[in-house]
């Protein structure tokens, strides 16, 4: 305390105003660094594991959060990119759930290397934990080696190994222990040919080979109907799990790889049968914890958790290319309750988060809405589509979704809200607050006529209910058009509210705030000035003007 200093308390406060009237800027930055250095702090803590981010010669020690830990080498894995583990994390998994609730789980730590791995499931009351600069590496699409055999022997051969979009055919002269050859010629291996071409599988000791076969199909989702982008079973996920509970995926900002490229490129030439799996699926589950890692170059969705309860996804950054890299939404809450995600960083080829409840006919059927929701602090970009989106798979509903302190930069959209005739369902009590707009095409879209559909059989007279949108705190620069909701006769969108508004433009011609069949308020002034369908209110929430054409449509797809 001030009076236990060895000066006197009025010598001590005159010393004090003095030291901050000659050195004001020096304490303002004292006291930045010194905030800065708790909230890293404050954000490396993990359940009871408390690490810091400071960059050593040394490994950090794993912080053990289980009763139970283990590391993914007492199980055979190799962290050298080239062995396959899967067998190593099946045993690692294996052991976990035999210790069961009782003894409070296990955790796994997987230590700083690359990982590669085939698919594999988890378990109840587990931690799965990354150590820095630690990656497991999904098995690619398309890993493929060629022996290329030439003269009376395969005591030297040539190999094109891997193929690859970002590893070209290359030659290498080397020797190779086979475990299996399939011949790809006529000719047999015993004969005299000038070139004999086979097709190698190599055992895990080597690079693995095969292509997507090493995926598991699994049966449809059954509120998406007979698959998503292909009739008929689909590929499972790189990590998956089902019917599970307490289960936390996080680390020291340990990466997830799920080298989707050879898939991405498989699915624009169209020489994939089956809808592609997503990174990370977790199905009819409660108390998942996603936190503190990286996922990145997803085959398909990133983090798809479906029909689950109380997920917390906190602290991840979610990575892939802006463009050519189809479908690599962030975060898809999928008929889920009780969600948060919050503190992250997102950029992908896709939305970064949909949430999602079933596709027309199908997620009617399943009944299973998202809601819950809180989605806050985090930075998003989408060149492709948007920064946050509902739908347009909402059949299932979707209510009680709250937006806040968001910013999306350099993307073709910030925030949607899209369905379609044949959905059904709902999308209601939606609040977006505190959004940050920076360089975007289009700020605030909702969308009526996004007619995607899982076949034919849909219902025409499956009409969603849009209503109860508020949004408050919309700033932002660098916008094109800051506001198109698009309703219809048959979907008209009802009490909508706009609070706070001021967004920079880049396009400066009138009805850039476009809006069709939409009822709701403006609360004060906001800029760019509203569409002529919405009543006028003062500050007070005084209603100033009522409008009289809630029908108008003035939408233009061309600014």
């Amino acid at each position: 305390m001030v009076e236990t200093l060895p000066v006197g308390r009025f010598q001590f406060k005159r010393f004090v105003g003095a030291f901050l009237s000659s050195y004001r800027t020096l304490f303002i930055l004292l006291w930045i660094v010194a905030f800065g250095s708790v909230f890293i702090w404050q954000r490396k803590i993990i359940g009871a594991g408390i690490s810091v981010s400071v960059k050593t010669g040394l490994s950090r020690p794993m912080p053990k959060m289980r009763p139970f830990a283990f590391n993914l080498t007492d199980f055979g894995g190799v962290g050298d990119g080239k062995t396959l583990n899967t067998a190593a994390f099946e045993r690692a998994v294996l052991a976990i759930s035999k210790l069961g609730k009782r003894g409070g789980g296990g955790q796994l730590n997987v230590p700083p290397g690359k990982w590669l791995t085939a698919p594999f499931n988890l378990t109840s009351h587990m931690t799965l934990f990354l150590a820095e600069d630690a990656e497991i590496l999904g098995i690619q699409g398309d890993t493929v080696e060629r022996l290329v055999v030439t003269g009376e022997s395969m005591s030297s051969v040539e190999v094109l190994s891997p193929v690859s979009v970002e590893n070209p055919v290359r030659m290498l002269e080397l020797s190779v222990s086979i475990s299996l050859v399939e011949l790809l010629s006529p000719d047999s291996a015993e004969n005299t040919v000038d070139r004999v071409e086979f097709l190698v599988v190599t055992s895990e000791t080597m690079s693995p080979v095969k292509d997507e076969k090493q995926w598991p199909l699994m049966p449809p989702l059954p509120s998406y109907g007979y698959g998503r982008e292909h009739h008929g079973p689909r590929y499972g996920s790189l990590i998956h799990g089902q019917n599970l509970k307490d289960v936390v995926i996080t680390g020291d900002n340990g990466t997830i790889n799920g080298q989707g490229q050879s898939w991405w490129k498989k699915f624009r030439q169209k020489l994939l049968n089956h809808t592609r799996g997503p990174l990370m699926q977790i199905m009819w589950s409660s108390d998942i914890v996603i936190a503190n890692i990286t996922l990145r170059d997803s085959p398909f969705w990133t983090f798809h958790p479906y029909d689950c309860k109380n997920v917390t996804v906190r602290n991840v950054t979610i990575l892939a290319p802006v463009r050519e890299a189809p479908n690599t939404d962030g975060i898809d809450p999928d008929s889920c309750e009780d969600v948060v995600i919050e503190d992250c960083y997102i950029s992908v080829g896709d939305d970064a988060i949909a949430i999602k409840s079933g596709w027309d006919q199908y997620g009617i059927a399943y009944a299973r809405p998202s809601r819950n929701i809180l989605i806050r602090n985090l930075i998003v970009r989408s060149m492709v589509s948007a920064g946050i989106s509902i739908g347009s798979e909402m059949s299932g509903g979707v209510s009680d979704v709250t937006i806040e302190n968001l910013l999306v930069w350099s993307s073709r959209r910030a925030v949607r809200i899209k369905t379609a005739t044949g959905r059904g369902g709902y999308v209601r009590h939606i609040t977006y607050r505190n959004i940050t707009f920076d360089n975007v095409r289009v700020g605030i879209v909702i969308k009526t006529d996004y007619n995607e559909h899982p076949d034919d059989d849909f219902d025409p007279k499956a009409l969603p209910i849009v209503k109860d949108i508020s949004f408050m705190g919309i700033h932002g620069q660098g916008v094109r058009v800051p506001v198109r909701i698009h309703g219809s006769e048959d979907i008209p969108i009802r009490n909508v509210t706009f609070r706070d508004m001021s967004v920079g433009l880049t396009y400066k011609k009138k009805h850039i705030f476009q809006c069709a069949f939409i009822q709701g308020r403006v609360i004060g002034t906001i800029f760019p000035a509203p569409c002529e369908n919405l009543d006028r209110y003062n500050e007070e929430g005084q209603l100033v003007k009522r409008s009289t054409a809630q029908n108008i449509t003035d939408i233009d797809y061309d600014i």
